[in-house]
């Protein structure tokens, strides 16, 4: 069943079509899987041909079962002056591509094909048309949080004396599918590799990662390094596990943190902290407010608790302390320093303070909100203090 309405669907490409008069396009190509989905509520192997002022044409590849006057099957993108003739379309003399997922190849190709028109980028409009949502896509995160939840609260029963944290990872993944989870982590970016999350145990959270995830991990494998190590659970030593919540198209993100006994005095202190920051951000982040002063506001409390040499990592230290997320895990806004996003009403982010400290671990935790006018929405419910497995 299409989860995506027919009348969100219409306003995106309605959006879109309001860029290409303000850029004075003639026409956009959509290709990457995920905005296909963000604007037809399917995916399919082919291009997506949207005009200012008409309905948009889908150039499909496979599958074959299609049904519309506005799709015509295709091979390569040297058919589509031929299939842009048949429908009565002139051939496109400035044209707009997915140019952050686009190989150099593919556009070359698209240029010839089309007789070289002038080639810009839709990239950063569509992710910044993606970064707010409706209220359709706000149930699903909602929906996802609900079953993400469900799944951590059934950690505690699945450790076992002696278990690796790789063994452990493997049981909560069990539980996620059998809860529904999709199984793919969708990250944008290049090289983001992971799996369905992250689980780090003691030191292996000091591993630095090639990835741009907040922490790093040195997996089981130089192909993905990564998260758990195939090391067994050690008494007095944290572990913090970040698995997918994707349990609809749309995730929420969240982090919570066990030990194998009790954490010392420090680790404790720590996490606290963590829970205090997210509390103080709760009603400090809102609509109208720079994701960089919530990344300031952050340190502000991490540098007054003399904590910023464990900050986001040790050995590499994470820039940024939570991201937005829908479809995919990263969507903007970003909260760095340097971010110049301004958050905006009905956006889903993720706020990720997190401690690593040698010898025991990381700790901290990470939630999904949604922005309103007055503050944050906490949409991950699950307990937040440290649980000790037994």
């Amino acid at each position: 069943m299409n989860i995506i309405s027919q009348e969100d669907i219409k306003k995106r490409i309605q959006q879109i079509q309001q860029h290409l008069v303000d850029q004075k396009a003639d026409a956009c190509v959509i290709s990457s899987l995920v905005n296909l989905y963000y604007l037809n509520g399917f995916i399919f192997d082919g291009y997506m041909y949207i005009l200012p002022d008409q309905k948009p044409m889908l150039f499909v590849k496979r599958p074959v079962y299609i049904d519309s006057d506005r799709v015509e099957y295709i091979r390569k993108p040297e058919q589509l002056p031929e299939l842009l003739a048949k429908h009565n379309m002139a051939m496109p003399k400035n044209v707009l591509l997915e140019s952050d997922v686009l190989s150099y190849n593919s556009v070359k190709r698209f240029q010839k094909a089309l007789d070289k028109p002038q080639m810009r980028s839709i990239s950063g409009f569509m992710r910044e048309l993606r970064s707010v949502k409706s209220d359709d896509e706000l149930t699903q995160i909602r929906k996802s949080a609900l079953s993400h939840a469900k799944v951590y609260k059934q950690i505690p029963s699945l450790y076992r004396e002696g278990m690796t944290d790789l063994d452990f990872q493997i049981e909560i993944e069990y539980v996620m599918r059998k809860e529904g989870s999709i199984g793919t982590f969708r990250a944008f970016g290049e090289n983001m590799d992971i799996y369905m999350g992250n689980l780090l145990a003691g030191d292996n959270a000091q591993e630095a990662s090639p990835f741009d995830f907040a922490l790093g991990g040195k997996g089981i494998d130089p192909l993905l390094p990564l998260g758990s190590a195939n090391k067994v659970l050690m008494s007095g030593t944290s572990i913090m596990i970040d698995m997918a919540g994707n349990y609809t198209p749309y995730m929420s993100d969240m982090t919570r943190t066990f030990s194998v006994s009790d954490l010392p005095e420090e680790a404790q202190r720590a996490h606290q902290l963590s829970i205090d920051i997210h509390t103080e951000i709760i009603g400090f982040a809102k609509q109208g407010i720079a994701c960089s002063d919530v990344y300031e506001r952050t340190m502000e409390m991490v540098v007054d608790n003399k904590m910023e040499q464990y900050f986001m990592g040790t050995t590499q230290q994470a820039k940024f302390v939570g991201h937005g997320l829908g479809l995919e895990i990263n969507e903007p806004p970003v909260f760095a320093p340097r971010s110049r996003e301004i958050l905006q009403k009905n956006m889903a982010i993720a706020l990720e303070p997190k401690f690593v400290l040698p010898g025991i671990g990381a700790v901290g935790i990470e939630n999904t909100y949604f922005v309103t006018e007055t503050g944050l929405e906490k949409v991950t419910l699950c307990e937040e203090n440290i649980v000790v497995l037994r």
